[in-house]
This record gives C-alpha cells, sequence and structure tokens, in this order.
C-alpha cells in the first residue's frame, strides 16, 4: 500500500512538472513571466480542472521550502550598508508609494464591500512590486543602469524591507492571537526569543560569517549546500520558537547579506528558487475554488486597473514633485504597475492566521495574474507608451530647475563627434578619435558612465537617444559624425531598438552628417543600412580582423587606452 502511494506520488510530481514546462513554454512565446504560468498550472491542477495536485501534503511541504529559500534570497539582498546609501528620491518613492497605495487601496477596497479587517490586507497587498519581474525585465532592455531603472531598484529595496516589517507585525499578530488575551507571558517569552536570535545573528555577522563563507566558497557546492542549510536551519528554528518560518529564513538571509559572495550565493540559488516556489503557487492555485472566483472578477478588475494605473500615476507625482523630468517619472512608474508575489504570501498568511477568508486571498491572486501579465508588456513596450502619453504629461514637470544628472554644456564649442554609449567600447572608440584630434560629445543614460567619462576629460551628457526631446538640445548641425555604440539586445532591428528610434529622429532634426552604429548580428546589417546608417560597426569580426593583422604583423597592438592608464580599470559596462 505505502508502494502504491509512492508511486502515485511520483507520477503526480512528474505531471506537475511537465504541466509547468507546457504551460511555462506558451508563457514565454507570449513574454510573461515564470509567476504566471506557475499561477496557471496551480488551477490547471487543481480540483477544478484536471484535479492532478492530490498530495496537499507533500505539495505543502516544499511550498514552505521554497518560501523560505525566497526570503532567505531577499534577506541577501538587505545589506544595511546599501539601505543607508539609498537616496532621498528612492526612500521618499518608495514610501511614499506605499503609503498612498494603501490609502487609496484601501478605500477602494471599502467601496467594493469588503469588511474593514480584509480591505486593509488587499490594500497593503496591492503595494507591493515584483523585484524578480522588474529586475528581469530592465535587464532584458538594457535599462538597470539608466536613471530610472536605479530609481526603480532604489524604491525596491524600500519596498523590501515594507514586507519584512509587515511580515514581523503579522507574526507578532498571529503569536498573539494563538496566544490568547489571557497568555501575555506567552507573547513576551516569545518576542525574547526573537531578541535573542537577533543577537545571535548579529555576532554570527560580526565575527563569523566572512571567514566562514569564505571557507566554505573554495568549494562552491558545498557553498550552496551550507546556504540552504542555514535557510531552512534558521526557518525551523523560528517556526520552533514561535515567530514563523519565514521570518526565519529572512535572518538566515540577513546574516550572510554582508558577506562578499552573497551575490554567488543568490545566483546559484535562483533557479532552485523558481523550482520550489513552483509547489507554491500549484497550492496556491490548486486552493481555488473557481465556482467561487465568478463574483470576484468585477472587484479584480477594478483593483487590477488601480495597480496599472494608480501604483505609477503616484510614483510620477511624487517624482514630479521631487523635480524629475516627465519622462523619468513615467518610465519608473511603469516598474510598479502590477502586485509581487509577496502579495499572495502575504494574503495567505493572513488566511492562515484567520483574519481573512479564502476569497480575499482569490481576489488578489485574480488581481495579480492580471496585473503581471499587463504590466510585462507595460514595462517591455514602455518608450512607445511614454511617446504616446507625452502630450497630456506636461502637467508632471516641474519648470525650472531639475533633480536630475547636470547637463550643462558649452555649445560654443563645436564637437566633430557625438557619441552615444560611454561603456568600454564607446570609450575605446572616443580614445582613439580624441587621439587624432576630434573634440568628442558623448551621451549615456547612465549617471555613473557620465561621471567616469567627465572624470577621464569628455565632455558628456545624461540622456536617452531615444528620448527626442533630448536629441532636439543637442548641437547636432555642428558634428560630422553621430556613433552608437550602445549594446545591441535584439536579434533584428525594430520599432523598440534605440538605434531605429535615433536613426529616424535625427534624420527628422535635420541631422546631414554621417551616422554609425554598433551592431552585434548579421541580420541587422541591411537594416541599417536602409535606415541610412552609412558605417556599420561589428566590434567582434572587427576585433577579430585587426587582431588577425596583429598576429601576421601587418599592424601594431594598441596600449591601454588613455582613459585607463593602467590597463586594468574596469570601465562601465
Amino acid at each position: 500500500m505505502t508502494a502504491a502511494i509512492e508511486g502515485y506520488l511520483f507520477y503526480e510530481i512528474a505531471a506537475l512538472l511537465v504541466l509547468a514546462a507546457g504551460v511555462g513554454f506558451i508563457g514565454l512565446l507570449l513574454r510573461q513571466p515564470l509567476i504566471v504560468s506557475f499561477i496557471t498550472v496551480g488551477i490547471l491542477a487543481g480540483p477544478s480542472v484536471l484535479d492532478i495536485a492530490r498530495s496537499d501534503e507533500q505539495i505543502d511541504l516544499l511550498a514552505k521550502l521554497g518560501i523560505a529559500v525566497l526570503l532567505f534570497l531577499v534577506g541577501l539582498k538587505l545589506d544595511f550598508n546599501l539601505v543607508r546609501t539609498l537616496g532621498p528620491v528612492a526612500l521618499v518613492t518608495g514610501l511614499g508609494q506605499v503609503v498612498f497605495t494603501t490609502i487609496f487601496g484601501f478605500l477602494i477596497a471599502v467601496a467594493l464591500g469588503l469588511d474593514a479587517r480584509t480591505a486593509l490586507y488587499v490594500a497593503i497587498a496591492l503595494t507591493f512590486s515584483s523585484t524578480i519581474i522588474i529586475v528581469k525585465l530592465l535587464s532584458d532592455k538594457r535599462e538597470i543602469d539608466a536613471l530610472h531603472g536605479r530609481i526603480a531598484l532604489g524604491f525596491l529595496i524600500v519596498q523590501d524591507v515594507v514586507v519584512v516589517v509587515a511580515m514581523i507585525a503579522l507574526s507578532a499578530i498571529g503569536v498573539g492571537e494563538a496566544a490568547g488575551n489571557g497568555a501575555v507571558a506567552d507573547v513576551l517569552r516569545i518576542l525574547a526569543y526573537g531578541v535573542a536570535m537577533l543577537a545571535a545573528v548579529i555576532v554570527f555577522i560580526r565575527y563569523i560569517a566572512d571567514p566562514l563563507v569564505e571557507r566554505l566558497s573554495r568549494a562552491p557546492e558545498l557553498l550552496v549546500s551550507f546556504a540552504i542549510g542555514w535557510a531552512a536551519l534558521l526557518a525551523a528554528l523560528g517556526h520552533y520558537l514561535g515567530f514563523g518560518k519565514e521570518l526565519g529564513g529572512l535572518l538566515a538571509g540577513v546574516s550572510l547579506a554582508s558577506t562578499p559572495f552573497r551575490e554567488a550565493i543568490a545566483a546559484r540559488l535562483a533557479s532552485l528558487r523558481d523550482f520550489l516556489l513552483l509547489f507554491f503557487f500549484i497550492s496556491l492555485g490548486a486552493s481555488l475554488d473557481l465556482s467561487l472566483l465568478g463574483a470576484s472578477v468585477g472587484p479584480a478588475i477594478v483593483l487590477s486597473l488601480f495597480v496599472l494605473i494608480g501604483n505609477p500615476l503616484i510614483v510620477l507625482i511624487i517624482m514630479s514633485l521631487m523635480g524629475y523630468r516627465k519622462r523619468t517619472g513615467f518610465l519608473a512608474g511603469m516598474t510598479v504597475a502590477q502586485i509581487s508575489e509577496f502579495s499572495l504570501i502575504f494574503m495567505a498568511m493572513g488566511v492562515a492566521i484567520g483574519h481573512v477568508a479564502d476569497e480575499a486571498l482569490g481576489l488578489v491572486t485574480l488581481v495579480g495574474l492580471v496585473t503581471i501579465a499587463a504590466s510585462t508588456y507595460m514595462i517591455t513596450y514602455s518608450h512607445q507608451l511614454y511617446a504616446f502619453f507625452e502630450p497630456v504629461l506636461g502637467v508632471f514637470e516641474r519648470r525650472g530647475g531639475t533633480a536630475e544628472p547636470e547637463n550643462s554644456l558649452d555649445t560654443e564649442r563645436p564637437h566633430d563627434v557625438i557619441l552615444f554609449g560611454l561603456g568600454r567600447y564607446g570609450l575605446g572608440i572616443a580614445t582613439v578619435l580624441r587621439d587624432s584630434g576630434k573634440q568628442i560629445l558623448g551621451v549615456d543614460f547612465s549617471p555613473e558612465a557620465v561621471r567616469h567619462a567627465r572624470a577621464q576629460g569628455y565632455d558628456a551628457v545624461f540622456g536617452d537617444a531615444t528620448d527626442p526631446e533630448f536629441l532636439a538640445r543637442l548641437p547636432l548641425q555642428q558634428a560630422q559624425w553621430l556613433v552608437m555604440a550602445v549594446p545591441e539586445h535584439y536579434t533584428g532591428l525594430t520599432h523598440d531598438d534605440p538605434r531605429h528610434a535615433l536613426l529616424r529622429a535625427v534624420r527628422d532634426l535635420g541631422f546631414d552628417g554621417k551616422v554609425a552604429v554598433a551592431a552585434h548580428h548579421e541580420s541587422t546589417v541591411n537594416a541599417l543600412a536602409a535606415e541610412h546608417a552609412d558605417l556599420v560597426l561589428m566590434p567582434y569580426r572587427d576585433a577579430a580582423f585587426a587582431a588577425a593583422r596583429m598576429i601576421a604583423g601587418d599592424a601594431v597592438a594598441p596600449g591601454p587606452a588613455a582613459s585607463d592608464p593602467e590597463g586594468q580599470k574596469e570601465l562601465p559596462a
């Protein structure tokens, strides 16, 4: 009998994994994040559809381990040194968005007929945005280092801190209610355990973490095993002491956040996190009764519109009041147009405590499916959306000064070449051109890259090649060449590509000089030529030709770049 049960469990897990792979592939074709596919798998595998997920205890165990690993990775990002260096825009925008989303979300939820407690839970759940999704999409668009990308990452860290505080508060409330009104001593005992565990973590960080992790890093497999074991140990200890496995896993991550190997640990555990979270979302989707969700469709649509429109609007208003341009505020606001996996975990904790019903969890899950699916396209096509809404966004741009990086430029001095992209490749081109007597004006959307180029003695300004307003302010008529040395992240020239936007925009602005554009794929060369690019640079091919000539003795190898006198300094990517 036991063997039959174990055999069925294996078949069940195998079926769930195959279903997840199939649905995930469809989601990939639709450019959707895994979280949408995973929740869909849970709904399909649940009793309302295929009724595959029947081993509730085993799936629930894997789901809890997945949450512990997820919170471990969140804690791993909460380096207190990093939190202290957050800029005022990240802090104000992050806290402001949380506060205003909670207030307006609560009022909307009450207006939809939810009781006050459920409305408060739902409102708080709507404040969290998915760091995993946002970082993935911004990375795909090469906008992590853009000003709006850096600001978005900053207020995502603030949101992570708020998540931690919310879960601590929820755990404390759950402990108090479980102990009963008269068991104040039990509550104090558990709080004392929590303080003692926190003190032990601080001692671990101060004296043990760095040397221990450094020794373990000599065997990468052992480092991963240690990280998983450490997360599970503190999660189990937190549960045993009464303040929850979630906070135990979080403290495990915080204890390693200040070590120099945290990024390596996070990278190696990301796939395990995604695998285990599959079972959390399967458990979540399987628990939804589709026959009861019909009444939630209307409220879910209203709350989804609030998240998709209201959250970006809140960020746009706050950043406008702080002096940022409407474009930066709009692009940063697009990143918060969805709720997070933590929203679902937060609601699940509320259900476990008994504060909210399963229907509330189902409502937030529907909001998550709608907002995550829609915001993926909103972030992907954020520049096109900005171009569409730009005529009505003037009210969000403060006249006069700006909080963005200073772009003062001596327009009296002519520039022979305007160079877009100040990474290694761009600065390498600039060095050779400057040595030949050319005056260079560098442009980059990374404030760090602009500062670095200025430190090397170049004229450089902060700006985005896809922003027509910015291009119109450049001294285009004085330049002989425009060179676009930005990384290529599309396999073909499309309307999403900044090279396409630049080529069209500068011709529309009357630029009659020559344009050179970097490309990495043969398939885009003809497309760039059709867009009237005068020269297509292919860095890898050109470098290979130059290397072959040096090997053959027909050319002299260049020395270290003038912008990097030691030949070793890391330049911005």
